[in-house]
């Protein structure tokens, strides 16, 4: 209980500070290597037909690790469902989770372009999950054309 500036004899309830859903960042840590293992240990599975005969194959596919992916690993486990606050930090509570969630980000990043790169995963959507744009110049220059002659021929 806390009393107000204005009115020390009015008694406000003040809530209890939310206790953090993950204790430590060594936690977080160990949390995102199991999500790196499991997905891992649970690849995509890719129904394939090969040779003449048409045999049935089935090829397991590298997952990309993402930190939406892990977001949802912790909230399928019901540890919390969204790391915004540990992110953006506002009122410094979780100063000490920035630097572990900085490297979880830079791993996500590494192994999505590595992935694209050896071709494991689709390049172009990576690319647009990364942020990293192709871009082609296509620009036409158009010099002086007063001196062209053109003739209207028509086809036939």
């Amino acid at each position: 209980m806390a009393k107000t500036k204005n009115n020390p004899n009015v008694i406000v309830k003040v809530p209890p500070r939310k206790q953090k859903y993950i204790a430590t960042p060594e936690i977080l840590w160990q949390y995102f290597l199991d999500y790196v293992t499991h997905e891992a240990d649970n690849p995509w599975l890719k129904i394939d037909y090969v040779g003449q005969q048409a045999n049935k194959v089935i090829i397991p596919l590298a997952t990309p690790i993402t930190f939406e992916g892990f977001e949802c690993y912790l909230w399928g486990l019901d540890i919390i469902d969204d790391l915004g606050s540990y992110s953006a930090n506002r009122d410094g509570r979780y100063s000490s989770y920035v630097p572990i969630i900085k490297q979880i980000r830079h791993h996500c990043y590494v192994q999505n372009f590595r992935g694209a790169a050896a071709g494991a995963f689709n390049a172009n959507l990576i690319a647009r999950k990364l942020g990293i744009k192709d871009q082609v110049d296509s620009a036409i220059e158009v010099k002086d054309i007063s001196d062209m002659k053109f003739s209207m021929k028509r086809r036939e």
